[in-house]
């Protein structure tokens, strides 16, 4: 049986890599990581629950999970109604536009968000910044850990 948590994400600069795999240190078998390129409607159909995780570029969700989600959306219309999901995301200064498009986004598919939405502001303003790989601290590497074991057991036990 596949883990019952599926953590999808997307980095270009690393700092979305480092939070989904403390989400997903967090969580340990309880989930199962996919970066967004590979992610299939299989991925999504044998889960309970999403946790989606990316940076915000030039205001918006990554590229690539974007893409992920214009390749799995119809194919999954209809089947995934009432499963849990939270976000990640990574912005260099506001992050929340990335969360109102993946929550529209999701409204289709008819998900329920069961966290708060996780913003990790990283106060990139230039573009030497923006472009640098990133480091993120621990603090907010071990909420962010702390949300994956959350969802985690929290599927596994039918809490959500």
């Amino acid at each position: 049986m596949a883990a019952p948590l599926l953590i999808v994400w997307h980095s270009r600069t690393g700092a979305s890599e480092q939070l989904a795999q403390a989400a997903k240190a967090g969580a340990a078998d309880l989930a199962t990581l996919v970066p967004a390129a590979e992610a299939s409607p299989a991925h999504f159909m044998a889960a309970a629950g999403f946790l989606f995780v990316c940076p915000e570029n030039l205001g918006s969700m990554s590229g690539l999970m974007k893409e992920m989600f214009d390749r799995c959306y119809y194919p999954l219309l209809g089947e995934l109604e009432g499963r849990a999901y939270a976000t990640v995301t990574a912005a260099g200064s506001d992050g929340s536009n990335t969360v109102r498009q993946i929550d529209r986004i999701v409204t289709g598919w008819r998900l329920r968000r069961v966290a708060e939405p996780v913003i990790v502001n990283l106060h990139a303003q230039t573009a030497s910044a923006i472009l640098a790989p990133k480091r993120v601290e621990g603090a907010m590497l071990d909420d962010v850990s702390r949300l994956g074991q959350a969802l985690g057991e929290g599927l596994a036990s039918g809490i959500f």
